[in-house]
């Protein structure tokens, strides 16, 4: 598959399937191919139920996560001698984890918030949007065995960096699509890189290219989320394993 035609496949915006109404008031949907297919009409209504459950939250990212801002934030995994590390927004930091964590020459990835005004901020703070962060994951990797251009093609891949603020039903500053760079030599390999992927995307890239400040850990619930809540919460179900599949990751 060509390098643009990859890109657009990867990326279209088909991990979270648009329900339209058809001709006959079913149901209609759109997916990875485009392809529109019409659905009998008890499946309609159980998609319309299934739609309803996001609109009302019963889905919501939050909804599974402890209440308090107590709980203890996790500590960051070390960066090694000679491996690199760069830190990524792309969503959904549960997102962004469980697909960094299986690209070859990835060390650890490490779930957290970047690039607010709020000191040690918390999960509850970042949801209200007012922080200034976003969710990001510090991803360190392994320079003898992948590059940093390879880290960001799987970046570009694995999120839509067309749409301000938002990554599907997630929407706010803190899903902002992000590279938070160390050096000057990570800054340029950046921009070529979101240079050559342009011409992928119908719509132009919004990712923002910022030097990297203070990285603040994500609470411990937060580290290897996908991992410990795949068969629990029904995000993980309906939003990351789609996505792990449409990249041809593990689910």
């Amino acid at each position: 598959m060509p390098f643009d035609e990859e890109i657009r496949f990867a990326t279209r915006p088909g991990w979270l399937p648009r329900l339209v109404w058809g001709p006959d008031l079913n149901f209609s949907v759109s997916g990875l191919t485009n392809k529109t297919m019409k659905l009998p009409g008890n499946l309609s209504a159980a998609l319309l139920a299934l739609a309803a459950l996001f609109t009302s939250g019963i889905f919501a990212r939050a909804a599974d996560a402890p209440k308090t801002s107590t709980n203890q934030v996790s500590k960051m995994n070390a960066i090694p001698d000679g491996a690199e590390a760069i830190t990524l927004g792309s969503g959904c930091f549960w997102c962004t984890e469980a697909v960094f964590q299986q690209i070859p020459g990835v060390l650890s990835v490490t779930s957290g918030y970047m690039g607010g005004k709020t000191k040690n901020p918390t999960y509850e703070d970042i949801c209200t949007g007012k922080s200034g962060h976003a969710e990001v994951a510090r991803v360190v990797f392994d320079p003898k065995k992948t590059t940093l251009d390879k880290v960001l093609l799987a970046f570009w891949k694995s999120h839509d960096p067309t749409t301000l603020n938002r990554q599907g039903a997630d929407a706010g500053t803190q899903y902002r699509s992000a590279i938070f760079y160390y050096t000057d030599e990570q800054k340029a390999v950046a921009e070529k890189s979101k240079v050559k992927v342009a011409s992928a995307f119908d719509q132009p890239i919004v990712t923002e290219i910022t030097k990297a400040v203070e990285f603040y850990p994500a609470e411990d619930y937060h580290q290897n989320y996908y991992q410990l809540n795949k068969n629990r919460n029904p995000y993980c179900r309906v939003i990351i394993a789609p996505k792990l599949r449409k990249l041809d990751l593990k689910e």
